[in-house]
């Protein structure tokens, strides 16, 4: 087993480099496991990845970020879940806020720091045990979680696992938020999105619990604008932007049941994000999964450049 040295990216001594054929990806064990590169023939796949530093101080969202212990939004600062609730603090340093001032992706990657349990020179692996005060502060729901990055040429796969390590259920509401783009105009890239449930969100981007049918997409993106929720039809599923021969893919393949698409009309990028659940499932509890004791939940998708 063999580790690959990558510069001591934001002071990450565990910054790793994995390779297959003419695909590379570099990931933060340090920071929340987060992906900063993924690149094939050299060419850059991920966006938001210009200055880390920066980034990592404000709480921003780069590259391909983990969401723990929610995805997306939260409608208030309390939620209960299984007999167990939690308040979240209105103003946080290790929290991220919307626009409207509201608890958004659980606790940021800058402040998750991961313990790297194996590596290959095509493959890390690493595992975050939820129970330090700060992390039960904002979730109170002891869990192992495991993720492994695995690369063929072309595609990056992530796996990731949820095991309840306590006596009492833990909800499932992680999700992740990859930024991609090519370097060209935005207006030119193709999007596809399959046939979908369409979750209809109040003014403050919040799913109201009714959606209706989305026949799906096939074309240019234009000037459109997206910050759109989706429940999925099948038990998997495939979202693409695709640019001059080019193509990225986001490869639903099992335990993802809804998807968010954002891509700001102002933005030379589009995230698919991948989520166990809808944004504000903690409150809500439309969704919801719970993992009972000593049980495990998995949730994988993949990522192809073509």
């Amino acid at each position: 087993m063999t580790q690959r040295p990558v510069p001591n990216l934001l002071g990450d001594p565990n910054a790793t480099r994995i390779v297959a054929g003419d695909t590379e990806a570099i990931f933060l064990p340090g920071y929340g496991m987060i992906g900063i590169s993924l690149k094939r023939d050299g060419i850059e796949a991920l966006r938001r990845i210009d200055n880390l530093i920066v980034a990592a101080a404000a709480n921003r969202t780069v590259g391909i970020p983990f969401l723990f212990p929610f995805a997306n939004r939260l409608a208030d600062f309390r939620y209960e879940v299984a007999g167990r609730g939690v308040t979240l603090p209105p103003q946080s340093l290790v929290l991220r806020y919307d626009e409207n001032g509201l608890p958004m992706h659980g606790l940021m990657w800058p402040h998750l720091s991961w313990e790297v349990i194996g590596t290959s020179d095509s493959t890390v692996s690493a595992r975050l045990n939820w129970s330090h005060p700060q992390g039960l502060a904002v979730f109170p729901y002891p869990c192992l979680l495991s993720m492994s990055a695995s690369l063929e040429p072309g595609s990056l796969t992530i796996e990731t696992a949820l095991s309840a390590t306590g006596d009492i259920d833990v909800p499932v509401s992680f999700g992740f938020h990859p930024y991609f783009g090519f370097d060209a105009d935005r207006a030119d890239w193709r999007i596809r999105l399959p046939r979908m449930r369409h979750l209809t969100l109040d003014a403050r981007q919040i799913p109201t619990g009714t959606s209706v049918p989305f026949p799906g997409l096939d074309d240019l993106l234009r000037t459109r604008s997206f910050d759109d929720g989706f429940a999925l039809l099948e038990p998997s599923a495939t979202l693409s932007i695709g640019y001059g021969g080019h193509q990225i893919s986001v490869d639903l393949l099992e335990g993802y049941t809804h998807a968010q698409v954002y891509a700001p009309h102002d933005q030379n990028y589009i995230a698919f994000e991948p989520m166990t659940a809808p944004a504000n499932a903690l409150i809500s509890r439309d969704g919801l999964r719970l993992v009972s004791p000593g049980d495990t939940f998995g949730a994988t998708f993949r990522i192809c450049v073509d």
